[in-house]
């Protein structure tokens, strides 16, 4: 069975365990309590009363993705054709193209650990192997090209800002592992979902350099749409057709109501609201827990904090377990992002409101 060494994805089950008490403080969950711009809403509203309730092309509509394209255009200089981007339910949806597309049956997936779960689960649903390459504070949580040259693989997964630790990738390397990557023919995937979200640092795309990327990103996490399910996946220009064959039998299209509700979503002063207000998050929580957990690094972009729990717990499971069960304040154990030292982290959502968290920190350094 292809699916046998699929693991729970383990925030969600905290979320359902978590939605028992109705005095939760939530830091387990990346998903924004921030709505979306009000035009978003009424693109909606006016997409439901003009009863866009067909499919649209497997590609999705042609206006979002050339709007999609100006935004490349406008934060990268890059000149993408909207041909080449697809709209996916999620992206969880784009990961699944692109590793559909990307490697072949019983192929080799290279990620670090820790990193986003669903890589690994994605792998193992398609029957391709994972391979893991550990990072830390000593290459400052990030893959670099003799990291990878240790192990074979076909793909190799990144992303930037990163989950859990929102640490961004710094552009010579990037620019390094993309070029190596082309040069041994080992397909390159980029997870770029957060981009917009940094806050010191800008975050380069994969995409500045080569055009022989596959490039996932998404409405979820910067635009505060997750409940829309739209991501997209840009491909390089010779696996257009296949992506859209994949898509067709995959999800037929991403959800229409979705797609016109996207066409507001690049309001630039509501963004940028957001991220300040991300930012201000940030700075309160990482200043509350830097003197209660061991923090590796402030982060500088997403929304979590990696918090090392070793001076209390050696197992981050048992410790957010307690934490939920006591106290009634939900997190995120490390051993849902991998292997390497995990069980001694844990990670926080700075997705709720200040006033929301300082009473999980009240409650927390009470409880220590």
């Amino acid at each position: 069975m292809i699916c046998k060494n699929m693991h729970s994805f383990i925030v969600m089950d905290i979320v359902k365990e978590a939605g028992r008490y109705a005095d939760t403080i939530h830091f387990e969950i990346g998903q924004p309590d921030i709505p979306p711009s009000d035009k978003v809403k009424i693109a909606l509203k006016n997409a439901i009363d003009k009863n866009l309730f067909s499919y649209t092309e497997s590609f999705g509509i042609y206006e979002l993705r050339s709007k999609i394209a100006k935004q490349y255009k406008k934060n990268y200089n890059i000149d993408i054709n909207p041909s080449r981007i697809l709209l996916t339910p999620g992206t969880s949806g784009a990961f699944l193209v692109a590793y559909s597309i990307a490697l072949k049956h019983g192929g080799k997936l290279g990620f670090s650990d820790p990193s986003y779960p669903c890589y690994k689960n994605f792998a193992y649903l398609l029957d391709i192997k994972p391979v893991s390459f550990d990072i830390g504070t000593y290459n400052n949580y990030q893959l670099r090209v003799e990291d990878i040259k240790k192990r074979e693989i076909d793909a190799l997964q990144i992303s930037s800002p990163a989950n859990p630790t929102g640490n961004i990738y710094e552009k010579n390397n990037l620019k390094e592992l993309v070029e190596y990557c082309n040069k041994q023919n080992i397909n390159f995937i980029s997870d770029e979902l957060y981009h917009g979200l940094t806050y010191e640092d800008r975050a380069n795309s994969a995409l500045e350099f080569g055009e022989n990327v596959f490039v996932i990103n998404g409405f979820s996490k910067y635009y505060c749409m997750p409940g829309l399910r739209l991501g997209w996946l840009i491909v390089p220009e010779n696996q257009v057709r296949n992506a859209e064959i994949i898509a067709q039998n995959l999800f037929i299209s991403a959800p229409t109501l979705s797609q016109y509700g996207a066409l507001e979503a690049f309001d630039e002063e509501h963004l940028k609201k957001t991220k300040e207000e991300f930012k201000k998050r940030r700075d309160f929580l990482y200043n509350e827990l830097k003197d209660i957990f061991t923090i590796d690094a402030k982060p500088n972009g997403a929304f979590y904090l990696w918090a090392n729990i070793s001076k209390y717990s050696n197992n981050s499971y048992d410790f957010s377990k307690k934490l939920l069960k006591d106290i009634h304040v939900a997190t995120t154990p490390g051993i849902d992002f991998g292997n390497n030292q995990t069980d001694k982290y844990i990670r926080f959502a700075y997705t709720r409101e200040i006033k929301h968290m300082k009473e999980g920190i009240k409650r927390i350094k009470s409880y220590l």
